[in-house]
């Protein structure tokens, strides 16, 4: 404590002998100005070391060092404790913005905490910052990628929702200073394949990047998000990090993106390394290639070489101080040059950290983001069965509950833990992994399966881990640098699932993953499939709580489950036709937006205020939803628009619309959407919004509207047409 005391005076003492000398640390001064006075008393090679991700501190003008690279995925990730909340596809299932904006704010809360407690005791290693690089709202386009877990699934405006709600969780609402920054990545056109993505040239139409590619970004970019990271791969020829369509085209001039651009870690030595682009030859020419077209930061070295390049005459020290400007209002906006009494969010304690109220939040998002996908009446169970057999290698695993870019903690509980603490006194739990995760069991001898004939019910916990799919580099059993080439759950899981299911007695399937798999077979063999996805450190507990009927499952696919991948286009292939419900003619395994409920609901005949809408006008649409069940229950209400005739090809549903009501038994409930002209735009074939005059069709439901999601039990859609003239 006398340490911080020590401290925190030198600091205050030192603003204030400087705050007399040097403009940039006045706080009463415009930002703007600030940063100009600062930038006039570096050097050029305080400048560029300044725009690298790992900045030395400048001793003689009161700058500690600070490290930009800090992650916050579903979580304060990589930096010691912190609350685990469920990975980024986890949160989109949940179909709910102002939850996902507690989430972030949650986590925003916690990395202010541990950014405070971390510069008392001068700790400026990376992952103590504030400048987050999350979230990844990248199109979830094909299930092959591994990284898909990262995102909020394949649609546009699904993504868009929960991703501006997300930032804004993140950066706070104070109007001076900003909680945290925000990143919007990976910018853009980016999903695999991991293996080649740092030479992979995505070619993709106008029309693609305007449906399906670049909304997200857009939305970011009005909400004000702080920073944009740009790509390993080239889009249409020109890397994402030197793209003149991309950066200067869309995201400054057409959107307007005043904040700062950072590289994707060492993309820019794709630019002339053997295995990448092989757009220029050395290091200072991609430097000098990525300073032009707007890159402020590089995560990397990259830039070091700007020194030389300014020497040589290749480019003038006034662009440096161009890119470097954005860059530094990003950290005075944070406040790191004010006194610290200034900023609310240096008073956060450090007690927020895996808080009470924190933990219980991330067993609510993770309760409410599984999915159940087949339930043939066996659930929810009673709690005082007299055995209960927990197996499978994703039981006991944290690393099931984890995914890719997370924290840690000391009370991570897993499934079969979450499970034991439920049962009632009296009853058995009985525990064995019975197969490893992705290969045959080498001792032939199995007592597994005698247990399961014994057992009241087998629960198996099943699936992937970020062993099996993730990042080119995290994913240590992957064959496919975490890739996902092969659709299938490993075959000795199956194996051993069916030796369960042998046993005649009732099974239940606990599926662990971020991304589509196949599961006809699981489907066929187990009484109830439940979809975990990755539930963080409170994911036993919430999956005890739906077993045990404490909740009724409310969580819907952000993503299309194909039967196979047979029904898709070839995984390098980035045109939308044929990929997601939007553009799929295909029946699925399991459709977007898919859910079941421990209760049914009804949807009486859809009303509309008008049959006719002009531009300007608002049409008001509703209809009842009805629990027609037994139990109190969430409804995820699903409003989807189709253009039923256009000059162009156009999706054949496109989500418009959402909204979550609790429903008790027999409960009504009127849900209204508001229709807008904008609602009714198509993208052209040049990728620009357009609107033309026809009829729309608009449903609303709780799945996507197709009789493959009836026949799996969805609630049926009720529609009503609309005429834009």
């Amino acid at each position: 404590m006398k340490k911080q005391l020590l401290i925190f005076s030198i600091v205050t003492i030192g603003f204030t002998t400087l705050n007399a000398q040097f403009k940039y640390l006045d706080s009463t001064v415009d930002i703007e100005e600030r940063v100009d006075d600062l930038i006039n008393r570096l050097t050029l090679e305080e400048k560029v070391d300044q725009m690298l991700m790992n900045t030395s501190g400048i001793p003689r003008l009161n700058i500690p060092p600070y490290d930009y690279w800090n992650e916050a995925l579903h979580g304060v990730g990589r930096s010691g404790k912190a609350t685990i909340f469920p990975q980024a596809i986890g949160l989109a299932a949940t179909f709910d913005h102002d939850l996902i904006y507690m989430v972030s704010s949650a986590i925003s809360d916690e990395a202010r905490a541990m950014y405070n407690v971390a510069q008392a005791a001068e700790n400026y290693k990376r992952y103590a910052g504030l400048t987050f690089w999350t979230p990844n709202v990248n199109i979830f386009r094909d299930p092959r990628w591994g990284r898909g877990q990262e995102t909020y699934g394949e649609d546009p405006y699904l993504t868009s929702l929960l991703g501006v709600a997300f930032v804004k969780g993140l950066q706070g609402n104070h109007p001076k200073y900003l909680k945290t920054a925000a990143c919007a990545k990976h910018f853009a056109v980016h999903s695999g394949p991991e293996k080649s993505r740092h030479e992979f040239n995505a070619i993709v139409s106008q029309k693609d990047l305007g449906e399906t590619y670049l909304p997200a970004f857009e939305a970011l970019v009005n909400a004000g998000v702080e920073s944009v990271m740009c790509a390993y791969n080239r889009t249409n020829g020109e890397p994402c990090c030197a793209s003149s369509s991309l950066l200067n085209d869309v995201l400054f001039d057409k959107w307007g993106f005043r904040g700062h651009v950072v590289s994707d870690c060492w993309a820019l030595v794709d630019f002339y390394s053997d295995n990448g682009h092989g757009t220029v030859s050395n290091k200072t020419e991609a430097a000098v290639l990525a300073l032009e077209h707007g890159v402020n930061l590089n995560c990397g070295d990259t830039y070091t070489a700007l020194v030389e390049a300014v020497q040589q005459g290749l480019v003038d020290e006034s662009l440096i101080d161009q890119r470097l400007k954005p860059l530094l209002e990003t950290r005075f906006k944070l406040g790191m040059f004010d006194p610290q009494d200034l900023n609310p969010y240096n008073s956060i304690s450090y007690e927020v950290v895996d808080s009470e109220a924190h933990r219980a939040l991330a067993r609510e998002v993770a309760t409410k983001s599984m999915v159940l996908l087949k339930n043939n009446g066996i659930l929810p169970l009673e709690n005082d069965l007299d055995r209960y057999y927990v197996v499978g290698p994703n039981s006991a695993s944290i690393d099931a509950l984890l995914g890719n870019y997370f924290g840690v903690n000391s009370n991570i509980v897993t499934f079969l833990e979450g499970i034991t603490s439920a049962v009632a006194p009296g009853s058995q739990v009985q525990y064995s992994p019975g197969t490893t995760l992705d290969r045959k069991n080498v001792n032939p001898v199995d007592w597994s399966t005698g247990v399961a004939a014994e057992s009241d019910v087998t629960i198996v916990g099943m699936g992937l881990t970020r062993h099996l799919e993730g990042e080119e580099g995290e994913s240590i059993s992957s064959p496919y640098y975490g890739d996902r080439l092969d659709y299938n759950i490993p075959e000795n899981q199956l194996e051993y699932l069916r030796k369960i299911k042998e046993q005649d007695k009732p099974v239940i399937a606990v599926i662990t993953g971020g991304s589509p798999m196949n599961l006809f077979e699981v489907h066929e063999i187990a009484d109830a499939v439940l979809l975990a996805w990755y539930p963080g450190e409170e994911g036993g507990n919430a999956v005890a709580d739906i077993l045990f009927g404490k909740v009724s499952p409310s969580g819907r696919l952000p993503i299309t489950f194909p039967k196979s991948l047979e029904q898709l286009p070839p995984y390098e292939d980035y045109t939308m036709k044929g990929r997601t419900y939007r553009y799929m003619d295909q029946e699925p395994m399991y459709p977007f937006g898919f859910g079941l409920s421990y209760s049914s609901f009804s949807y009486s005949e859809l009303t509309q205020s008008a049959s006719k809408i002009s531009q300007g006008e608002t049409v008001e649409i509703a209809c009842n939803v009805t629990n027609v069940g037994k139990h109190e229950s969430i409804e995820t209400v699903q409003l989807y628009i189709t253009d039923n005739k256009a000059s162009v090809a156009t999706p054949f549903f496109s989500l418009k619309g959402v909204k979550s009501i609790i429903l008790k038994p027999g409960e009504s409930k009127t849900v209204v959407f508001n229709i807008t002209p904008n609602m009714l735009e198509l993208i052209d074939n040049t990728g620009n919004p357009i609107l033309e005059k026809g009829d729309f069709t608009m449903i609303m439901s709780g799945s996507l509207p197709t009789e493959r999601a009836i026949e799996l039990g969805a609630s049926k859609p009720v529609s009503a047409k609309l005429t834009l003239h």
